[in-house]
């Protein structure tokens, strides 16, 4: 198979996917990659360009169809603390170029990064709280994301 189109989730059918495809968020940005469907078979990704893949997107196969996009659970550490904080604590992840997924919640939310003990550590010095996820990771895109610099 060979998918060279994205179909962003909710512009198809999505329970209508002849396949589906898991992958983390490093393998979920490509323009061209061979990859092994969660069925088994075969699939060429290979787009004009580099595309950052979302959870129920559908990749265009063609005649054999549409290939769902699901995001892999990974390791992940959740972020929560008072506003002020954690404005402060996304701070000094940006300040770091680390990738950030931003949560709703109650009063402002919280951060999901990537497991990593080090950074870990110097939140909760910061004075928030830090708690183990497992969950698919889609952090937000850079303010030069789809451009070239």
């Amino acid at each position: 198979m060979r998918a060279q189109r994205v179909i962003r989730a909710g512009g198809w059918p999505g329970d209508s996917a002849a396949d589906s495809v898991t992958l983390d968020y490093d393998r979920r940005h490509r323009r061209r990659l061979a990859l092994t469907t969660d069925g088994g078979r075969n699939l060429l990704l290979d787009l004009a360009e580099a595309t950052h893949l979302r959870d129920g997107d559908g990749l265009d196969c063609g005649d054999e169809g549409i290939v769902r996009v699901i995001a892999a659970p990974e390791s992940l550490i959740g972020i929560a603390a008072p506003p002020a904080l954690l404005i402060r604590i996304a701070w000094h992840l940006g300040n770091r170029h680390l990738d950030v997924a931003f949560q709703p919640g109650d009063e402002c939310g919280s951060l999901l990064i990537r497991d990593d003990h080090v950074i870990g550590d110097m939140v909760r010095r910061l004075g928030a709280m830090v708690t183990p996820v497992t969950a698919p990771f889609d952090p937000e895109s850079g303010a030069y994301d789809g451009h070239h610099h």
